[in-house]
């Protein structure tokens, strides 16, 4: 899920965990944001979606903001293995995944375990895991073709632009693995209950 700051990544991730997280197949959300975990929950109480039953149980945080700051690729690599492992997900979400490889892509701690390793080594987990992930990431409309798309089975693209005296928000489904996207530009807004979307009807 890719888009600009305040494009809507992180309400839509809260809005497909707490649609389909259960006890027993559990969310798992890795946060890499400054701000504490209880205070992106306070924010989130307004949708309509939110569960205060489902927080800490049926969805569980993580917060790697002292590993992305403080290890190597490897290391981060081994906590999201390891936290999964542990709560047999059924949703893992990695926001901001554009901090973590952007934090270690050019940096000589990074270098000790290589950013196309990592990103195909976690691919390649969450494969195994058969899991739905989602990484979100702030990302210009240019850098679409940016090498960790590739492993991405489907890249949602959020937008927003500002129309006179209104702000227009935009989807598009650049790519979806095994199936037609529908093409186009879709309208959406954020309400109480999260995003709604507005489907382009394709012209016959």
């Amino acid at each position: 899920i890719a888009g600009g700051p305040g494009s809507g990544k992180t309400i839509l991730a809260h809005q497909i965990m707490f649609a389909n997280a259960t006890i027993e197949r559990p969310a798992l959300y890795f946060t890499v944001l400054g701000e504490p975990t209880l205070k992106m929950l306070r924010y989130q109480r307004q949708f309509s979606y939110f569960d205060p039953d489902l927080a800490g149980s049926a969805i569980q945080f993580v917060n790697l903001s002292a590993e992305v700051l403080e290890r190597d690729l490897g290391e981060i690599l081994e906590r999201i293995v390891g936290e999964t492992e542990r709560a047999k997900p059924g949703i893992v979400v990695v926001d901001s995944f554009r901090t973590i490889v952007g934090q270690h892509g050019s940096s000589e701690r990074g270098a000790t375990f290589d950013l196309d390793k990592f990103v195909q080594r976690l691919a390649l987990h969450l494969t195994t895991w058969e899991v739905t992930s989602f990484l979100l990431g702030e990302y210009a409309a240019e850098e679409q073709r940016n090498p960790v798309f590739t492993v991405a089975d489907g890249i949602l693209w959020l937008s927003q632009a500002t129309d006179r005296n209104s702000v227009v928000r935009k989807l598009q489904i650049v790519k979806t693995r095994g199936r037609a996207p529908m093409p186009g530009l879709h309208t959406f807004r954020i309400t109480d209950a999260g995003l709604q979307v507005f489907p382009r009807i394709p012209e016959q």
